[in-house]
């Protein structure tokens, strides 16, 4: 990570969390308040996207009239062997020295983190997984990030890709559930493809379906078609946890996305990891997010200490 430079020389902190379609940026006060936030579209070319944080931030700091250390959560990570972003569901990031980029333009260290990475520590912080030691942070949305935090600071792992158990195979599969699709990543079977939303949406309208959105009200309408698909979305979500708490035992699973609303994984996937958890007992337990939409955000700001 970057040096950390004195804090003395800052007013508050800035977070932007960079998506594929939005881009949103915040300003914290020292405690951790929420000051101000504007939510804008996401340019579709990398330098356009680059000098338009970079202009968020100036127009913030202007609004604000201060100065703020700058986090940024990306859908990707910085390669530690290349200086660039490699894993990036957003395509135009990948293998470009994004950091340095943001850097040049703002002239001040810049902290960049995946963005699940961000959600995790916004709710380890101040959120839902607030007071425990090791806090995973789940992202169910179009696809499924994950981020460790372990005593307040994010475990980004040798290859900075700590967390990342979207791209690990599909966990006891059944029969027919092998060989399973091929994923975007290269390979086939991915938990990713399953767990999402756009894997939920397969589940329940084969492979050219997108949107999850009407299956829980159809669901609750009696539809049987919908219930069994959120049946078995239910239980390939437990499947992946599972591997999780049998390979880090977090304190807590926290849950962000759209799918994070969807209230009866609470109550179904505790029971439903706990045959696969290799413990006599399973008392891990599996909650909602604080912040909502919020913890991208407001995790990229944390990434800096606060104002002394």
């Amino acid at each position: 990570m970057t040096q950390i430079p004195d804090p003395r020389l800052y007013d508050f902190r800035i977070g932007i969390d960079l998506g594929g379609t939005k881009t949103e940026i915040a300003a914290l006060a020292p405690d951790g308040r929420l000051i101000e936030r504007r939510r804008v579209p996401t340019p579709a070319l990398y330098h356009d996207s680059v000098s338009g944080m970079a202009n968020l931030v100036l127009e913030i700091e202007q609004s604000l009239g201060g100065r703020g250390s700058v986090g940024i959560g990306i859908p990707g990570v910085i390669s530690p062997a290349t200086g660039l972003v490699k894993n990036a569901n957003t395509i135009a990031l990948n293998g470009n020295p994004f950091d340095k980029d943001i850097q040049a333009l703002l002239g001040r260290p810049v902290r960049v983190e995946n963005d699940a990475n961000c959600f995790a520590l916004s709710e380890a912080a101040d959120g839902a997984g607030a007071g425990h030691s090791i806090v995973f942070g789940v992202i169910l949305g179009t696809g499924c990030g994950g981020g460790i935090v372990f005593d307040g600071k994010v475990m980004r792992g040798r290859h900075h890709i700590a967390g990342e158990w979207g791209h690990t195979p599909l966990p006891w599969p059944r029969a027919d559930e092998t060989p399973g699709p091929k994923c975007w990543c290269g390979h086939h079977n991915c938990l990713e493809l399953h767990i999402s939303g756009t894997g939920l949406a397969i589940e329940y309208g084969g492979p050219e379906a997108r949107d999850a959105t009407m299956i829980p009200g159809r669901a609750a309408a009696g539809e049987q078609k919908a219930i069994d698909a959120l049946a078995r979305h239910a239980d390939k979500l437990a499947r992946g946890l599972a591997v999780i708490t049998n390979l880090i035992d977090p304190d807590i699973i926290v849950l962000g996305g759209g799918l994070s609303n969807l209230d009866h994984l609470y109550e179904q996937v505790p029971e439903l990891m706990a045959p696969y958890v290799f413990s006599d007992f399973v008392h891990t337990p599996v909650v909602k997010n604080m912040h909502g939409d919020s913890s991208g955000v407001r995790g990229a700001a944390w990434l800096w200490p606060p104002p002394g």
